[in-house]
């Protein structure tokens, strides 16, 4: 395809159309208006220069400029200037390289720090943009909030220079805020007012077998049958649904598996109004200043208080450390199974214990 005039009226926004006739020539339109541009390759990273705005310069007239800058593109030459995406653009190729990588649940987040939070920065130049400028997003926000938005940014422009699209990242110098210690560790008499009051439905389930295994919420409010090993008594998650994407098997206490709901197939909960639900247990139970994920700390230091070995404990909590890597790491585990279970097992009887039940 030829770039004409009618060509670059009837472009979409956030588009391109590339020359048939001069490779390399192209033309993008932003959200208001059109910029002719070449794209080359330097030590193998791809590259934009932007030539003008259409307008200003007519499709042939941005041609002959083009085929000059590629000529000394191809005899050595440097170019001045080196034009990457637009801060708009540049984030919605970072989320399609982060979504291969990440979890569905921390990318929702993600997307909503960088297209939302971050909107004064889409319609700057991806290396134009300065730390007064991302310092200027933060100010808008406070505690754990701005470090999130933070995070996200920071790590958005590490993957911008490293693909050549930036060569800094503006984030690093601004202000990362202290937030409050996450130290919280619910004690017995806590633990068993919480199970006391626990509701029979999927959430109050749910926190059970949270406070019985030690693992994460999404870990076991997602659980599906096919994780879930009757015969021998064990759950595996696969590598897809645990942090370090490591696939993790843990056995399962007498206990635990009474907690099972009656089906056959599909996920064993549907559940998602964590808020609303953890509001009205803590309320009856008269706990408070703690989050869901703090219950898996209280199962550590409770398994610690017991006397499990810091492995055995690292095991249930699928941590990896070095001695758990290679083929050491895999005899490693196979015998700590047993030692993984016992430790388990004299959990739930002191969780019992506490409760009476």
């Amino acid at each position: 395809m030829r770039i004409t005039k009618t060509v670059v009226d009837r472009l979409a926004p956030n588009s391109f159309a590339w020359d048939s006739g001069l490779i390399g020539f192209g033309v993008r339109r932003q959200l208001r208006s059109a910029y002719y541009l070449i794209r080359y390759r330097v030590a193998g990273k791809q590259r934009y220069f932007t030539i003008g705005r259409h307008g200003e310069l007519a499709p042939d007239q941005a041609r002959r400029e083009a085929q000059r800058l590629l000529g000394e593109i191809a005899s050595g030459k440097p170019l001045t200037k080196v034009e990457t995406d637009s801060f708009g653009e540049a984030v919605e190729r970072y989320l399609a390289h982060a979504r291969a990588r990440l979890r569905p649940r921390t990318i929702v987040e993600i997307e909503r720090h960088l297209r939302r939070y971050s909107a004064p920065l889409h319609s700057l130049r991806l290396d134009a943009v300065s730390r007064r400028d991302v310092a200027g997003v933060l100010t808008g926000y406070e505690g754990s909030t701005r470090n999130r938005v933070r995070a996200s940014l920071s790590a958005m422009f590490s993957w911008a220079v490293k693909e050549g699209l930036a060569d800094a990242n503006p984030v690093t110098q601004t202000w990362k805020l202290a937030e409050p210690s996450r130290e919280r560790v619910l004690s017995d008499d806590e633990l068993r007012r919480l199970w006391l009051v626990l509701p029979s439905d999927d959430y109050g389930t749910i926190v059970k077998l949270l406070i019985l295994t030690g693992q994460r919420r999404d870990e076991i409010g997602k659980l599906r049958w096919s994780e879930i090993n009757l015969a021998d008594a064990t759950l595996t998650l696969p590598a897809t649904r645990t942090k370090n994407h490591r696939e993790h098997t843990l056995a399962l206490s007498p206990q635990a598996l009474a907690l099972l709901p009656a089906k056959a197939e599909g996920r064993l909960f549907q559940f998602n109004n964590w808020h609303k639900a953890k509001g009205r247990v803590d309320a009856r139970a008269g706990v408070t200043g703690y989050r869901l994920h703090d219950v898996r700390r209280s199962v550590a230091t409770g398994l610690g208080e017991l006397g499990v070995l810091p492995h055995i404990i690292e095991a249930i909590l699928n941590h990896y450390s070095g001695h758990r890597s290679g083929v050491a790491g895999i005899y490693q585990r196979a015998k700590s199974s047993a030692e993984m279970r016992d430790a388990l097992q004299r959990w739930a009887d002191h969780l019992g214990q506490i409760t009476n039940s």
